[in-house]
């Protein structure tokens, strides 16, 4: 039997009202049950998780979730106090909708308590059959602006967006305060070259889109082989990179991979491998009323989701208690370099010292 006492209760998060900062809510992935506990036990306020179909942008192999472990999810979060949110974040297609509107009608049956949407179809059946429910933007629908964000909490409902990994800092503030709908910001985790939703680089190579089966390397396409040049990554057939001994081989997708430029350097030509870490900007996105800080990686283990969500939970109620004296702690940029893209990280889009 398990008991009743979870980590949580001994990182549970600080009380805002003695900061006289907003609550900031730390969002997490789950691509397991495991990986729900994970995050659950080391102080997650709200878990997001998906189905083991294309109706999520995560649709790995071994991942994600049936109706049956939903819901021991959804008791073993909600008895700890942390919220779960369902992700039907790819697009239906024309021809087979149904799809996307049973997941969504399950979703509402099983009690999440939020789903994550792209479509705006798919918004609008959930806002007509399921007024109830509270519907996020996904950062898959690519609102990178006030307008676009009161677009869809006029048509339907929406209380909160997930921003693009695109804006500068200034830029973020400019949305909070030109919309009333919650603001979710990236904090931690791999990077996407495109504004999310908008990518066509795998389809090119795979014949299936990211935003349609729900996954832009599909494992079916990946191949390693051993050969005297080193370990080689192939997506379809197309060589993506190629492994020195004992080098780190990261997951192959084709905005990450390794190509000849002209006839004599061999480099990431379109992207670097590196994860976004915003730990030193918590302060700045507490003062400007970000709502919640989100974690990627749901296809990631559940010893990552554990490492990354007990640094981030340490990090925001450091905060929280003395945001003007609040600096990363050494040992946290050290344990999140460890399972970063690369091993390194990135302020990415928020910090244009140029700008």
């Amino acid at each position: 039997m398990e008991s009743s006492t979870s980590l949580t209760s001994a990182v549970a998060p600080s009380d805002p009202a003695t900061s006289g900062l907003r609550p900031l809510e730390l969002v997490c992935p789950a691509g397991s049950l495991p990986a729900l506990k994970a995050a659950v036990d080391n102080g997650a306020s709200c878990v997001y998780l998906g189905l083991r179909d294309a109706t999520n942008a995560r649709n790995f192999a071994g991942l994600n979730f049936d109706e049956v472990a939903i819901a021991t999810g959804l008791r073993y979060a909600h008895q700890r106090h942390c919220k779960v949110f369902m992700a039907l974040n790819t697009y239906p297609q024309a021809s087979k909708p149904e799809p996307w509107r049973t997941a969504l009608d399950k979703a509402v049956d099983l009690g999440v308590d939020a789903v994550i949407l792209a479509d705006p179809g798919l918004m609008q059946y959930a806002a007509l059959q399921h007024p109830q429910l509270r519907l996020h933007l996904s950062v898959q629908g690519s609102a990178t602006n006030h307008d676009a964000i009161n677009f869809y909490r006029e048509q339907f409902g929406v209380v909160r967006a997930v921003l693009p990994r695109v804006l500068s800092l200034a830029q973020v503030q400019q949305v909070v305060e030109k919309t009333p709908v919650e603001i979710e910001v990236f904090g931690f985790g791999s990077l996407c070259v495109m504004v999310e939703g908008r990518c066509a680089l795998s389809s090119y190579v795979t014949g299936e889109s990211p935003n349609t089966h729900g996954v832009c390397s599909p494992a079916k396409a990946v191949r390693w082989q051993e050969t005297p040049k080193g370990l080689e990554s192939r997506l379809n057939g197309v060589l993506i990179d190629r492994y020195a001994e004992g080098e780190s081989a990261g997951y192959p997708t084709l905005c990450k991979g390794r190509f000849e430029v002209g006839s004599e350097e061999s480099y990431y030509a379109i992207e670097e491998p590196t994860s976004l870490n915003t730990l030193e900007l918590l302060p700045q996105l507490m003062k400007i009323g970000v709502r919640a800080i989100k974690i990627e990686g749901r296809q990631r283990s559940p010893a990552y989701v554990g490492q990354v969500t007990r640094v981030w939970r340490e990090a925001i109620d450091n905060c929280v208690g003395n945001p003007h004296r609040y600096s990363p702690k050494a040992t946290w940029m050290s344990s999140l370099d460890k399972v970063a893209e690369g091993q390194q990280h990135t302020l990415g889009a928020y910090h244009r010292p140029w700008k």
